[in-house]
């Protein structure tokens, strides 16, 4: 089977991941190549094609930064992105995130008689127009491309899971939300790559870390909130500023002798500083199944989150405490959350038996695309 992902994600596949969506293609675009599937990527940042050492060939898209700003993307960027997605004649084209170029790929996979699978990336993909506007559209900059973008999305993206072959939501909870807006959906769990994923030994549980984009569609300005209201704990804050919102609070952290800013680090920094940490902390209003989650519990760590559980997983497993947008009993989970061996043993073993690729998994997605 030959099957064909699309996005910019060939950074994602030497461990540079612009985000949690990108990083889930790689790794899915990894386990089918292991497989002994024919895998492609067409990537509109990348200039030239190679192949990686898995057997991926990268395919850039010819002409992408040609033609008049603004125009190009209808002149340029549109029709020779449907010609290459075209021409890899590829049996499955995978689409993730939302985007409404989505639609180039359902009319290529449609002229070559293929398969067109949506895989849900984010909480935004199954809640409401209402949610959306607040918790995304109006939290960004305005222009003509914001116009369009909220004019298509809302237009294109709910055909899109209508007439796709497959749609895989990444959590239970996602599937029944989009089964009230009669789409099926099948269930795939996020994957996770351990490799990089040390054990800790005696970890020095002495703050509450809190990793991502410093923005307000990332409740950011919650999480200052929580921090000014309980000044007796240490924080360490991982990620830069993304909008307005993001750099104002940053600015009032700096002098704040019980928080660390530490800016955007690598991930393998990144995942030391959540390896030595009491909890990691989600403020974030919309979420789909964060990766950051999972890798807070390779590392034992619990999460404490106030607006997200996907799938109820944070309640029906122990794996932190959900806060149900109830801001107090967030602030209570801070003095009563403990990080015992015992949790951290368990919250491990729930990322291997459920979100570790192995054969069995890879032998279900296969089914799922055939």
């Amino acid at each position: 089977m030959k099957v064909c992902f699309w996005g910019e994600v060939a950074e994602a596949l030497h461990g540079a991941t612009p985000g949690g969506g990108e990083l889930q293609i790689a790794l899915l675009a990894k386990a089918f190549a292991s497989s002994g599937h024919e895998v492609v990527l067409v990537d509109y940042i990348t200039k030239t094609e190679f192949t990686t050492s898995e057997g991926i060939k990268v395919v850039p898209v010819p002409g992408w930064d040609k033609g008049i700003r603004i125009i190009r993307t209808f002149t340029h960027r549109f029709p020779w992105l449907y010609k290459t997605l075209r021409n890899q004649h590829a049996d499955v084209y995978y689409c993730r995130m939302r985007d409404f170029r989505h639609m180039i790929t359902y009319r290529a996979a449609r002229r070559v008689k293929a398969r067109f699978v949506y895989g849900l990336a984010d909480g935004y993909d199954s809640v409401s127009f209402i949610d959306r506007c607040r918790y995304n559209y109006f939290t960004k900059k305005k222009g003509l491309w914001w116009f369009v973008n909220l004019i298509f999305s809302e237009t294109i993206h709910p055909r899109l899971l209508r007439k796709a072959d497959l749609v895989i939501a990444q959590h239970e909870g996602q599937a029944e939300s989009l089964l009230k807006k009669n789409v099926q959906a099948v269930v795939f769990h996020n994957l996770i790559n351990l490799d990089n994923i040390p054990v800790v030994r005696n970890p020095q549980r002495s703050a509450f870390v809190y990793v991502g984009s410093l923005a307000k569609n990332k409740g950011f300005d919650v999480f200052f909130e929580l921090i000014i209201n309980n000044p007796n704990h240490y924080y360490k804050i991982i990620g830069q500023p993304r909008d307005k919102t993001g750099a104002k609070y940053f600015r009032h952290l700096k002098d704040l002798p019980n928080v660390q800013l530490y800016g955007r680090l690598n991930h393998a920094s990144a995942i030391n500083h959540i390896n030595n940490s009491r909890a990691l902390i989600c403020t974030s209003p919309v979420e789909g199944f964060p990766n950051i989650f999972l890798e807070a519990w390779a590392c034992g760590t619990p999460v404490l989150s106030l607006f997200v559980d996907p799938g109820n997983i944070i309640q029906n497993n122990n794996l932190g405490f959900f806060a149900n947008g109830d801001i107090n009993k967030l602030y209570q989970a801070l003095l009563t959350i403990e990080t015992s061996e015992e949790f951290s043993r368990n919250a491990r073993n729930y990322v291997l038996q459920n979100h570790v690729l192995t054969e069995q998994n890879i032998d279900e997605l296969s089914r799922f695309f055939s």
